[in-house]
């Protein structure tokens, strides 16, 4: 398939079973405004470029913005440059229940990742409109700015910020790749640095935040189910180690007589791979970086640094797994007379999702003869920020191959319409007690 074919909407429509257009949802209106968003910042790859407080992204949000306004929905910007809209119950003055996601892109990256949990949000309040329906709840659709971080290293700039978690003095000289500090970026968005933290909700404003994403990996798609629940973010622990040899001529050191920290490396690295499977299914651990040194291909490696990325739904097993290898590095260490040294730098708790709320999820894939099917996100989602403080629930789109963050990202749009109708329960069907 030709990578750009789907930012046409009659590709995006053509294999559409029209049978899924009920209760107000048109799946040929959902497919326009994905073809719409696409054109902006459409790279020659046929991929998306719209980083963080970009003018892409800015233009995106905007056609977004004018999008709700024409269903008569009320929207704001904050101070971060987040957009709200908010779309009201018949109980205005209980808390709102948050839906969206973000618009903004990582370089060459696809056009679903973001997009799609803002629009199946939008229209699922399109579809209210047809019906004359309201919610008991006020709903506010929210745009989050900046959620990949590609452009500062950074991410979830958005989401922290209305949760008040952003450290405006560290962030706020940091520099994109042309030079710019973050100040003098949003400053060309109408934003001030100064006024930053005033995006800073009230929590008790807000019921929960339900987060519609497309999955990011190939479960739902093994097991043929177009929509699952989300049972978990992982949290991340990484750690960056440091194998200690003594780097010697490659020719004269005997094999017996070495201390070769590249060979103990690999020894550790192929450990790792086996040490998640005892703690849990959803543990994972990524050795995604190693670098020798010297380097030099007729010399012993007297030291190799490499870098661990560590995963889990759960707090206990994260703490377990990162005990395991740091064990066995350990170990290695001593059993090749190596030194070993490490560093954590980073340390990121899971967010947990309520047993019952995800029984209501089910409730809404059941009305819809889908199976319930629960899959931890290992990816990061601003619903890891609302998280912290809120009531959150997450549910996964299928998508081809589990390819994301590539102009080969694919969702059929038969499940993104499945999406918009379970997420349309989901709001309907959510108690207000919580």
């Amino acid at each position: 398939m030709n990578s750009t074919c789907y930012l046409n909407k009659e590709y995006l429509y053509k294999d559409y079973d029209k049978k899924l257009d009920f209760e107000g949802v048109e799946g040929e209106r959902l497919a326009h405004r994905l073809s719409k968003i696409a054109e902006i910042g459409l790279t020659k790859e046929g991929g998306a470029n719209r980083p963080g407080y970009s003018e892409e992204e800015r233009e995106a949000k905007n056609i977004v913005r004018k999008w709700m306004e024409g269903l008569g929905v009320t929207v704001q910007e904050d101070a971060a440059g987040n957009i709200i809209g908010k779309f009201l119950g018949k109980r205005s003055k209980l808390p709102s229940i948050m839906t969206g996601s973000h618009i903004d892109t990582v370089p060459n990256g696809g056009h679903f990742d973001g997009v799609l949990g803002v629009l199946t949000a939008l229209e699922v309040i399109e579809s209210w409109k047809k019906q004359n329906y309201i919610p008991d709840r006020s709903i506010e659709l929210v745009i989050f700015s900046d959620e990949e971080g590609t452009r500062f290293n950074t991410g979830f700039t958005g989401s922290q910020a209305m949760m008040g978690d952003l450290n405006i003095k560290e962030i706020s000289n940091l520099r994109d790749k042309t030079g710019l500090t973050f100040k003098e970026v949003i400053k060309k968005n109408n934003l001030s640095i100064s006024k930053f933290n005033n995006a800073e909700r009230n929590k008790s404003e807000i019921a929960a935040f339900v987060e519609l994403h497309i999955e990011q990996g190939r479960q739902l798609e093994k097991f043929k189910q177009p929509v699952g629940i989300v049972s978990g973010i992982s949290g991340q622990n990484i750690i960056e180690f440091s194998f200690f040899g003594i780097a010697e001529h490659a020719g004269n050191t005997p094999m017996d007589d070495r201390q070769d920290a590249l060979v103990a490396a690999s020894e550790f690295v192929q450990a790792v791979e086996k040490l998640p499977r005892q703690v849990s299914n959803s543990a994972v651990a990524t050795i995604g970086q190693l670098r020798p040194y010297p380097n030099g291909v007729n010399v012993i490696p007297g030291r190799v640094d490499l870098s661990v990325d560590i995963r889990d739904i759960k707090k206990t097993n994260i703490n377990e797994l990162t005990n395991l290898i740091l064990n066995k590095a350990n170990n290695i260490s001593h059993e090749r007379n190596i030194v070993v040294k490490w560093e954590e730098t980073l340390n990121v708790n899971p967010v947990s999702i309520e047993k019952e709320i995800q029984e209501i999820q089910a409730l809404s894939l059941q009305k819809h003869q889908i199976k319930p099917f629960h899959i931890p996100s290992g990816a990061g989602h601003d619903a890891m920020s609302l998280g912290k403080y809120l009531p959150v629930s997450m549910f996964f789109v299928r998508c081809r191959d589990g390819i994301s963050h590539n102009p080969r990202e694919w969702t059929n749009l038969n499940d993104c319409i499945y999406g918009v109708h379970i997420l349309k329960d989901f709001l309907e069907r959510f108690p207000t007690r919580i």
